[in-house]
């Protein structure tokens, strides 16, 4: 069989080394004069891989899901041309399972004194800071007897966001939004409406809109019509204890609780109110504060993006105080956080007067959609069991919903894809009748 390629040439050189050539090894064993001589001036001839000169550019922040492309620019300062194998390390959670090695590795060519850039493609599978590890080179000779190797650490980070699925329902939020501002009068007359203008009386309204000085000054009943006021402050406290880290689905409550915040964010925003936000188990995660509408939601994400479940109990007395310093004045407090008995009866409810007093609050969870599933099973005894257990856990949940409802709490108990427009659906409810 003819020699070809490196065997033809180590053979040339009078010795074929049998089964000892392994790519992976920077060297060759068992070789005679001239080879070594070969060997040598390969690797003289192998550009130095320490003195190249690599940079970064590109994406500093992706959503979960999407790519996001980082450029390494390779500048080649030596007068030998570089021939190498380069490898891009990441955290493993910045490539889809499987993809890692072909995403990562890149063959490039830079001759004397020039540069080149290389793209590496990441895909994150998980929300947070995602950080490049060190950049590793070999460096070929041009036999490709010999290598050169050697690593360069080029810091470069990219924030991974949340995906914010919900976003798809904002437009059909806006639009009930647009519909409500749009009203000549609001029939209610609550603590978070502006006096509009004056119109006669019409069966239905409330008697305590008349305006009776108006009246005396006609001969038809005058009553004052109210619209929804704009500037309410709302501040979203997320519970990030232990209860957030249960898993619904694929994803951690947390993750359906940010996404639900994310869309309230976005329609308070552009409602014209303010919204704060606090993450809280037993010290403070997140806080954002005194954004202006515009860069509200931009911040929320940004402070979300990092945002991981702690495995503790909540501190409610101190979630409650951090949140009456952090909302001093009236405000809508909505607490994403769950409605299981023990945590609620235990920490929430001793303490919910002192929110309930100042605030107008809105608790909302998540709902697991297999427990309602498993309600229905029928078939064999295990699943009578499950249908038993599930039902014993529906009924306590609605207790305690019933519970935190008596103390005027309003309450939004719905699954990982219906929270968020469940919870924006109550928001406006609440801005229609008065309430904030």
């Amino acid at each position: 069989m003819p020699l070809t390629g490196r065997a033809a040439l180590l053979a040339a050189l009078g010795s074929v080394p049998v089964g000892i050539w392994d790519p992976g090894w920077t060297g060759i064993l068992a070789v005679n004069g001239p080879l070594a001589v070969a060997c040598a001036c390969d690797f003289a001839l192998a550009a130095p891989v320490r003195r190249l000169i690599l940079s970064r550019s590109g994406d500093t922040s992706a959503r979960l899901g999407e790519t996001a492309d980082v450029t390494l620019t390779v500048t080649n300062p030596s007068r030998r041309p570089l021939r190498a194998r380069l490898r891009d390390a990441w955290p493993p959670s910045s490539w889809q399972p499987g993809t890692e090695i072909t995403a990562s590795r890149h063959r490039l060519t830079v001759p004397p004194g020039e540069r080149r850039r290389i793209t590496t493609r990441l895909r994150p599978t998980r929300r947070g800071d995602r950080q490049a590890d060190r950049v590793t080179i070999r460096s070929y000779g041009p036999l490709g007897l010999f290598s050169r190797q050697g690593t360069h650490s080029v810091p470069w980070t990219v924030r991974v966001l949340p995906p914010f699925t919900s976003r798809k329902h904002l437009p059909s939020k806006l639009a009930r939004l647009r519909e409500l501002d749009g009203r000549t009068s609001v029939l209610t007359r609550g603590e978070g409406t502006e006096f509009d203008s004056l119109r006669e009386y019409v069966p239905g309204d409330d008697t305590r809109s008349i305006d009776w000085r108006a009246t005396a000054r006609h001969t038809a009943v005058a009553v004052r019509t109210w619209r929804p006021e704009r500037d309410r402050h709302i501040l979203l406290v997320l519970d990030t204890g232990r209860t957030s880290a249960g898993r619904v689905g694929d994803a951690p409550r947390l993750d359906a609780s940010m996404d639900a915040a994310l869309l309230l964010a976005a329609l308070a925003s552009r409602a014209g109110d303010r919204v704060d936000l606090l993450a809280y188990d037993r010290r403070v995660r997140a806080l954002v504060q005194g954004r202006k509408a515009s860069d509200a939601l931009p911040s929320l994400v940004a402070a979300l993006a990092t945002l991981e479940p702690e495995l503790v109990e909540t501190d409610a007395r101190g979630l409650a105080a951090t949140a009456l310093r952090t909302a001093p004045r009236r405000s809508l407090l909505v607490l994403l956080t769950s409605l299981d008995a023990a945590p609620v009866e235990e920490g929430l409810l001793p303490v919910l007067a002192q929110l309930t007093q100042r605030h107008t609050v809105v608790v909302a969870s998540v709902a697991d959609p297999r427990i309602a599933e498993m309600a229905t099973a029928r078939g064999d005894t295990d699943a009578v069991y499950e249908a038993a257990a599930a039902a014993q856990e529906q009924a306590e949940r609605h207790r305690t919903a019933e519970q935190l409802r008596r103390h005027g709490v309003t309450i939004v108990d719905a699954t990982p894809d219906d929270l968020a427009p469940a919870l924006a659906d109550a928001y406006l409810a609440l801005k229609a009748a008065g309430r904030l």
